[in-house]
């Protein structure tokens, strides 16, 4: 480990001389700027602000990559901020490896193919860090899996495949949004200036946001299951009457409430809030289990998947519970009328 002396340079100035190597080993030179971070617990990081992990490049040799391993080597690139991946092979690029390219091209915000030979394929993203707001982003991803719980319980509730479908074709819509928040994520990690044009003063809240996300992300799933039992259910509604399907609309809007109340505890970290939610939650338990006691006679197939719609319901509430715990300790690092912090 190094160490350096501090220095005084006038009444009220400290400095300390930067490491030589770390220097060239940077570019740094005089009169370059570097981004200066410090964090609650007292370290302090020394960052070029020319390093721009976003514009990195990569190269995947396939080698003996099967095509699933080429996509997800893919994907993986582009949530660790890369802007150039170079997917090539020491002959021609087989078939199912081209077709890899262009699945994972499909499922990423801002990719595209803009070179392509015989051994080789380049990709590049367009998306700029600094467009993007990571909360807006949690936001919309908590909608759109909002949205598509609203269209598979309104799809058992009129038997309505088109809306299952419907539900369904968003999944890839959210998915596309939880892997740009994790390359959002990773990449204001990485480079302190564009966490600072991202509105962030420090790293502390990457850590709640990754946790966040995946989250929602697994509440997207719910929905995503929910959609897929409709489709099952051979246009009857699962056998259930219109009392029963009525209660579980009640119930499902009050998960609606719980979700969206999670995520505006996460941008707001109002510590007031997310008592409010946690209250919702265990109104909603029970709810859950009084749905299950009063379930109409059915088929043991039927009652399976009537299980399933109701247990992907309350898994989404404790999802949502999980990111209000996440939204609890961002509120209590922060000063307010709970916490002093000195």
């Amino acid at each position: 480990m190094d160490t350096r002396k501090v220095q005084r340079l006038g009444p009220s100035t400290l400095a300390m001389t930067l490491p030589a190597q770390w220097a060239r080993d940077t570019s740094v030179e005089k009169g370059d700027e570097v981004a200066v971070r410090t964090t609650a617990e007292g370290t302090l990081t020394v960052t070029p602000e020319s390093a721009r992990g976003e514009e990195t490049e990569a190269t995947i040799s396939i080698g003996e990559f099967d095509a699933e391993a080429v996509e997800r080597a893919i994907i993986g690139q582009y949530v660790l901020g890369r802007r150039v991946i170079h997917v090539t092979a020491e002959g021609t690029l087989e078939g199912p490896h081209i077709n890899a390219v262009y699945e994972a091209e499909s499922q990423l915000m801002g990719l595209g193919v803009i070179e392509e030979t015989p051994e080789r394929i380049t990709i590049r993203c367009s998306v700029d860090p600094e467009d993007f707001d990571l909360t807006n982003l949690l936001t919309r991803l908590e909608n759109t899996g909002r949205t598509m719980r609203h269209e598979a319980i309104k799809a058992l509730a009129r038997s309505n495949t088109d809306l299952a479908e419907r539900a369904l074709n968003r999944e890839r819509q959210a998915n596309k949004i939880f892997v740009l928040l994790l390359r959002l994520i990773f990449t204001s990690y990485r480079n302190p200036s564009i966490a600072r044009k991202m509105g962030l003063s420090d790293a502390f809240p990457l850590i709640a946001y990754r946790s966040v996300a995946k989250n929602l992300e697994l509440i997207a799933d719910n929905a995503e299951n929910t959609a897929e039992i409709v489709l099952d259910a051979d246009e009857d509604r699962l056998g259930l009457d219109e009392k029963t399907v009525r209660r579980i609309r009640e119930h499902n809007d009050q998960v609606d409430e719980l979700t969206e109340l999670a995520v505006e505890v996460v941008v707001e970290r109002d510590f007031e809030t997310a008592r409010e939610a946690q209250d919702l939650f265990m109104d909603l338990s029970e709810r859950e289990l009084d749905l299950m006691r009063d379930l109409p006679e059915l088929s043991q197939k039927r009652l399976l998947q009537v299980r399933e719609v109701l247990v992907a319901l309350q898994q989404t509430a404790e999802h949502a519970v999980r990111i209000v715990e996440i939204a609890s300790n961002l509120a209590l690092n922060e000063p307010s009328e709970f916490t002093t912090i000195s």
